[in-house]
C-alpha cells in the first residue's frame, strides 16, 4: 500500500510518501480500507516531536473507510462495513489502517465517508466540550475562537442550538461570514483590534463570557482569561499557535476566582458506552442535516506535507481531509 510517514521529527518536509508494507489485523482489530483520513493539530505534534512516538511512523488517528478485514475474536462487524474512528494512535494516513474493532463506529445511511471522517475527531470535541466541559444551556454566552475553523464551526452551532450565545473570533471578512452563518451573533477580527478581551466585554455591556472554547493557545491564552465572567471557565482544548507558557495560578484568582481545564478527547471516550454515545449523536445530526459539515480543503496522501503546511498557517476553513 501506499502511505505518508515520517522517519524523524521535523517540518512538513519530513513527511515521506512511498510504498510500504500493508498492516494485518490481529486479534481483536479490524483492517480498514481507509476513504478519507482527517488531518488535526495532533498530527503535527506527531511529526514535531511535540507528542513523541516510536519511529518510523505513520501519523493520522482519524479516519472512515470499509472493513477490508476482520481480526480473530472481532463481532458485530462484517467485511464491506463502512465505518469511522477517531482513536488518536493509528496510522491513518494510508491505503489501509489497523483500528481496535471497540474504536470503531458504523457510519449511518445518508452519511458518505469523507463527512464521517470530517465528523469524528471535532465533532466528538465539540459534543465534549459542550455537553460535558461546561454543559452549555440557553442564555450562556461562549467565545469560540477560530470560528470559521472546522472545530469553530461545530462549536458555534451546537452552542446555538442549545440557546447559547456565541462570539466568534477570526481573521478575515470571509471567515466571519462563515461563523455568522454558522449562528455566531458577533464576531471580532482579532486582527483590527487592540484589546480582544475589551471588544468581548463590551458585547456583554461589562460582564464576560461564561465560557472560552481556545484552541489556538499562546496567542489567545490571555485574552481568554480576561474576557472571563466572574468564576468562568476557560476550556483551553488546543494549542494552534504554540504552547501556553507558565503561569501563575494566581492569576486566576486575581480575574475573578476563574477554572482553567486542558481537556482531551481520548478521556472523554473512554468506555463504549461514551464513544457510541458521542459519535452517535453527532453522525446522526449529520445524516439529519441539523449539524453541517464544511470540508474546507481536500489533499492527495502524496500531498500530505502541503495539509500540514496549510492547517499549521491557518489558511484553510472548516475540515481538511487526505484521500488515499
Amino acid at each position: 500500500m501506499h502511505a505518508a510517514y515520517v522517519t524523524k521529527t521535523g517540518g512538513p518536509e519530513v513527511l515521506e510518501y512511498s510504498e510500504v508494507e500493508a498492516p494485518a489485523a490481529g486479534p481483536g482489530q479490524v483492517l480498514v480500507r481507509v476513504a478519507a483520513a482527517g488531518v488535526n493539530f495532533i498530527d503535527i505534534y506527531v511529526r514535531t516531536g511535540l507528542y513523541p512516538r516510536p519511529l518510523p511512523a505513520v501519523p493520522g488517528g482519524e479516519g472512515a473507510g470499509t472493513v477490508a478485514a476482520l481480526g480473530e475474536g472481532v463481532t458485530g462487524l462484517a467485511v464491506g462495513d463502512r465505518v469511522a474512528w477517531a482513536d488518536g494512535n493509528t496510522g491513518s494516513y494510508a491505503e489501509y489502517d489497523v483500528v481496535r474493532a471497540d474504536r470503531l463506529v458504523h457510519v449511518p445511511e445518508g452519511v458518505d465517508l469523507e463527512t464521517a471522517a470530517a465528523a469524528m475527531l471535532q465533532g466528538m470535541t465539540a459534543h465534549y466540550l459542550t455537553n460535558s466541559t461546561w454543559p452549555l444551556k440557553a442564555g450562556d454566552i461562549a467565545l469560540v475562537h477560530a470560528a470559521a475553523g472546522g472545530m469553530g464551526l461545530l462549536l458555534t452551532q451546537i452552542a446555538t442550538s442549545k440557546g447559547a450565545r456565541v462570539i466568534g473570533t477570526t481573521s478575515t471578512a470571509a471567515k466571519a461570514a462563515l461563523a455568522r452563518e454558522a449562528g455566531a451573533e458577533a464576531v471580532i477580527d482579532y486582527t483590527e483590534v487592540a484589546d480582544l478581551a475589551a471588544e468581548v466585554r463590551a458585547l456583554t455591556d461589562g460582564r464576560g463570557v461564561d465560557v472560552v472554547y481556545d484552541g489556538v493557545g499562546k496567542t489567545t491564552f490571555e485574552a481568554s482569561l480576561r474576557s472571563l465572567r466572574r468564576r468562568g471557565l476557560l476550556a483551553l482544548y488546543g494549542g494552534a499557535s504554540g504552547p501556553v507558557p507558565a503561569f501563575d495560578p494566581q492569576v486566576l484568582n486575581r480575574l475573578g476566582s476563574l477554572f482553567l481545564t486542558r481537556p482531551t478527547l481520548v478521556d472523554h471516550i473512554v468506555t463504549r458506552e461514551e464513544l457510541e454515545w458521542r459519535a452517535g449523536e453527532i453522525l446522526a445530526a449529520v445524516a439529519d442535516g441539523s449539524l453541517k459539515i464544511r470540508i474546507g480543503a481536500r489533499f492527495r496522501l502524496a500531498e500530505a506535507a502541503d495539509a500540514h503546511t496549510a492547517l499549521a498557517g491557518r489558511a484553510t476553513t472548516g475540515k481538511v481531509l487526505l484521500i488515499p
